[in-house]
């Protein structure tokens, strides 16, 4: 049985947009994917969709996402929930044992980006899993070559699938770039100790201390899409510390605006701390 992609779908374009750049993943990384419709969540169905298909049945539900299924490039099951969305997750989680989830970044007509992060911290502390949010427009359906991966300099050790990016790399002949942001002038983490977090953390084996960028003056949001656009990035990928993540309004914010503002996908991966 290959590896699992778990998607959030709701029939709209940003979901399916999500679907279409979970597809190009799914493909060289040998993963097959699981459409997860949440039929009552605010989030995946949001109001005006509501209204529009107040009528749809559950048997029109399953043609729709069959239909869905059976256009995608590996292949494809569906899941149809009536529970809230992170018990459905929870769910899809421990049944699938995905490499990532992904969600579609709604724009503010449909969903305020507030929700969006609101909803990405509950998955994460109900289905501790890689966590990939893509934009609603400007980002073409193709796999990410180019990473950058923020880290704050601590030691860090990931929830499963810490592999992850490792993958990626392997897969897609991509290239890594690891930013430190701090807003001091004289940093207090140098490039080799932020070197040897990420590879204790076991997010990469064979970095050079010239792939680590450290930049100060900034705010950390800033910095890490000043860094993702000097490297032409086309992921991000973010260390979500569950402690911080939870209890932090600091890091909370800093999430929530990189969701918010980032042009590109942004992949979550979640710490045990």
């Amino acid at each position: 049985m290959t590896a699992a992609i778990v998607v959030l779908t709701d029939f709209l374009a940003v979901s399916n947009r999500a679907l279409a750049y979970a597809a190009a993943l799914a493909v060289p990384l040998e993963a097959h994917l699981v459409l997860l419709h949440v039929r009552h969540d605010g989030l995946l169905a949001p109001q005006e969709y509501a209204h529009r298909h107040a009528g749809r049945n559950l048997r029109s539900t399953q043609q729709a996402l069959h239909t869905l299924a059976e256009s995608q490039p590996v292949p494809t099951q569906i899941e149809i929930s009536e529970s809230f969305l992170p018990d459905a997750v929870a769910e899809a989680v421990r049944h699938h044992q995905p490499l990532l989830l992904v969600l579609g970044r709604p724009g503010t007509a449909t969903a305020p980006a507030e929700v969006v992060t609101s909803a990405a911290m509950d998955l994460l502390r109900q289905a501790p899993c890689p966590l990939l949010i893509v934009p609603t427009v400007g980002w073409d359906a193709v796999a990410p070559r180019r990473l950058v991966l923020a880290v704050d300099g601590e030691p860090f050790a990931l929830c499963d699938n810490h592999l992850l990016v490792l993958r990626m790399l392997e897969k897609l002949n991509g290239l890594l770039e690891v930013v430190h942001v701090t807003d001091k002038r004289t940093p207090k983490h140098g490039a080799a100790h932020i070197l040897y977090t990420v590879q204790a953390g076991g997010l990469a084996g064979h970095l050079s201390p010239n792939q680590v960028s450290i930049v100060h003056g900034l705010q950390p949001v800033a910095g890490i899409l000043q860094a993702a656009s000097d490297f032409h990035a086309d992921l991000i990928v973010l260390v979500a510390r569950r402690h911080n993540l939870l209890s932090s309004l600091f890091h909370r914010s800093v999430t929530a605006q990189l969701l918010s503002d980032s042009p590109v996908p942004v992949l979550l991966l979640p710490s045990l701390d």
